[in-house]
């Protein structure tokens, strides 16, 4: 049965969602369609910048991308707490960088003096908005409609762009998030496109491997959720070195070409222990994440929790959680 985002989104249990957004159309978002004849490979690099934009303005981090033929995955982290640290001001220049505002808020900007009732609405105006610049809808909203348009324009047509808003998946433990990931950055190799992880275009592993290859930033990419560093930080976003996941998701790989598990390396199998997760099963579950595990990933207690906030049972991929951890 369907359930209202509201509940399928409690940045309280956990701030890391997995999002998934495919087009409705005959027509590929990206790459070549044989039906038109036309590459569509350009809009790749629409999502991307909106990506980017986005992560500047909300108070939400992208832990990882992949940006395919016809859909696109994202591994965001909602920081409720750093929306509620912005003042007034930076609330309202962020959200007068994605809509146009009433006119109290040009004239606040403008410097015009306001009567108290003006004074009044912009304050309840300033509350919605922080609530929405850290909200996982809004943010997909303006990724979907700011594509869905540019997309429609170029085709000269009208209607659905998208089959739908999106799909979620909240991410429950560092296991789950890290599965995730991996699952999201092995995308164009476990479809074939290309072979090696520096050639997988349009993901988030390609950029982190450029940025660590130039050693800016402590290997982070400005703009993505920073990873952990050889001294905890509190400041780090995810629990994993940018190294160990590297290596972790460089013999994901390998093993998903070539259909063989092998022996796992020295420098990974203490990564998959700090996990706590079946190194059998860590490569067959993240292989086919998306279709082994439902709206949530975590420990069997974590999943009873969750559906119970549902008023449900029972969820999908409690067996499959069962074998993936310890």
């Amino acid at each position: 049965m369907p359930q209202p985002r509201c509940r399928l989104v409690d940045t309280q249990a956990t701030p890391y969602y997995h999002c998934i957004s495919r087009c409705v159309r005959r027509a590929f978002l990206c790459g070549y369609d044989r039906a038109t004849r036309k590459n569509f490979d350009h809009r790749k690099q629409w999502i991307l910048d909106r990506i980017k934009k986005l992560s500047s303005i909300f108070g939400i981090d992208v832990c990882a991308y992949a940006i395919m033929s016809n859909h696109f995955h994202l591994v965001l982290h909602v920081d409720s707490a750093r929306a509620k640290q912005w003042s007034s001001d930076e609330v309202i220049d962020r959200w007068l960088s994605l809509y146009t505002g009433p006119i109290v808020a040009h004239r606040y900007k403008a410097g015009i003096a306001l009567t108290k009732l003006e004074q009044n609405a912009l304050a309840d105006y300033v509350a919605v908005w922080r609530d929405r610049l850290c909200d996982l809808s809004w943010y997909m909203r303006c990724l979907n409609e700011s594509i869905a348009r540019m997309a429609n324009k170029e085709d000269q047509c009208t209607g659905r762009f998208w089959e739908g808003r999106f799909r979620s998946q909240a991410l429950l433990d560092n296991a789950a998030l890290i599965a995730c990931m991996a699952y999201v950055d092995l995308n164009p190799i476990r479809a074939k496109v290309c072979k090696t992880l520096e050639q997988s275009d349009f993901t988030s592993i390609q950029a982190r491997l450029a940025l660590f290859a130039k050693k800016q930033r402590q290997s982070q990419p400005c703009w993505l959720a920073s990873m952990a560093s050889e001294k905890p930080s509190a400041d780090s976003v995810l629990p994993i070195r940018p190294s160990d996941y590297f290596a972790l998701v460089d013999w994901t790989g390998r093993a998903i070409r070539t259909d063989k598990r092998g022996a796992i390396p020295a420098s990974v199998r203490p990564i998959l222990q700090t996990l706590g997760v079946e190194a059998d099963n860590w490569v067959n579950n993240t292989q086919f994440f998306g279709h082994r595990f439902g709206r949530v990933l975590g420990r069997i207690e974590q999943i009873r929790a969750w559906a119970g906030r549902l008023d449900q049972k029972w969820l999908a991929g409690l067996s499959q959680a069962q074998a993936f951890y310890h």
